[in-house]
């Protein structure tokens, strides 16, 4: 029986400012109230996860290994704030990648499902019960092609986006999730 509960969130613009092709951990930066909001999840018994493309890799400006410490470096920030996220998934490929062995369109590139489909069957999560929160069209067709439900952090853009629900920041997105539970 799938009971379990998970909020999936986009990194980039969702969880931390959005830099071109961030390289560094000088370039990490915490949206506001993002700590808070996890730990909000996390005493709810939401499971949290990160499901990221990363074309940085696939472009050739940071290796997978470097990507991997940022990683640890914003699990070990959001950490010390009191907030756990139960895994980070990133899919360094893209279908026009600089680098050879990068160059393709894989069933964990967003829109794709493939890490979300591996992390709802591993932890035995109810599709019905769970959210896909991200700032980009992309993100919202992740969420529908995963049968989650959807919100989107709408950074004051005016293009039509597809999604449930509508919102400024990953703490209203939360507040919005908790009240509904």
């Amino acid at each position: 029986m799938k009971n379990a509960k998970a909020v999936f969130l986009d990194r980039d613009g969702t969880l931390i400012s959005s830099v071109h092709y961030l390289r560094n951990f000088s370039q990490l930066r915490l949206l506001p109230k993002v700590a808070e909001a996890i730990r909000i999840l996390n005493k709810k018994n939401y499971l949290v996860f990160v499901i990221t493309n990363q074309a940085v890799v696939a472009r050739g400006y940071i290796t997978e290994t470097t990507l991997k410490a940022i990683h640890e470096e914003l699990l070990r920030r959001l950490k010390r704030k009191g907030a756990r996220v139960d895994g980070i998934f990133y899919c360094p490929h893209h279908p026009n990648a600089d680098m050879p062995v990068y160059r393709k369109d894989c069933k964990y590139r967003k829109p794709n499902t493939g890490f979300v489909d591996e992390v709802v069957e591993k932890y035995s999560i109810s599709r019905n019960d769970s959210y896909f929160i991200g700032d980009t069209e992309t993100d919202m067709q992740t969420a529908r092609n995963a049968k989650l439900h959807s919100i989107y952090i709408n950074h004051n853009t005016k293009e039509p986006i597809d999604a449930e629900y509508r919102v400024k920041t990953v703490y209203e997105a939360v507040t919005s999730i908790i009240t509904k539970t």
